[in-house]
């Protein structure tokens, strides 16, 4: 049995960049889903090429899922509830759907960047992360 004790000022930080880095991501999956032919035209021509790709319904759960459980388990974070690791671990999940379809079934891959590689690397990484900062943060008595 765990007793409640006061997080670190790390815990904090650590707790708001991830608050941060997850809200990036649901301005990405909105910028994406609200995206108009005429931002998609302003666009260089490898990127018009990504953007028009139609991508499986699956894929666009996923990505959202993953944007709003991450979100959410943030801010459970930041409330310190241990219902946040749940949704750590359902974004993670959620991250790895879409990642299998952008490195194994999409037409885009040869067209991102590097950039847009490193991201797509970064992203479950940082998620397997999260999920063990909410581990430590349960064991140590920080989330209720």
């Amino acid at each position: 049995m765990t007793t409640s004790q006061k997080p670190p000022i790390s815990f904090w930080v650590i707790s708001i960049v991830a608050l941060i880095w997850n809200t990036m991501g649901v301005l990405a999956y909105i910028g994406q889903a609200f995206l108009t032919e005429e931002a998609i035209a302003a666009m260089p021509p490898e990127q018009q090429e990504i953007y028009r790709i139609e991508f499986p319904a699956w894929y666009t759960a996923a990505f959202a899922i993953a944007v709003s459980a991450g979100f959410g388990a943030c801010i459970l974070l930041l409330l310190r509830k241990k219902l946040a690791n749940i949704l750590f671990i359902t974004s993670f999940i959620a991250v790895i759907v879409q990642s299998i379809y952008t490195f194994f079934m999409s037409p885009i891959t040869d067209k991102m960047s590097g950039f847009d590689t490193g991201m797509s690397i970064s992203i479950p990484i940082v998620a397997i992360l999260l999920i063990i900062f909410s581990n430590k943060g349960i064991a140590k008595g920080w989330l209720k």
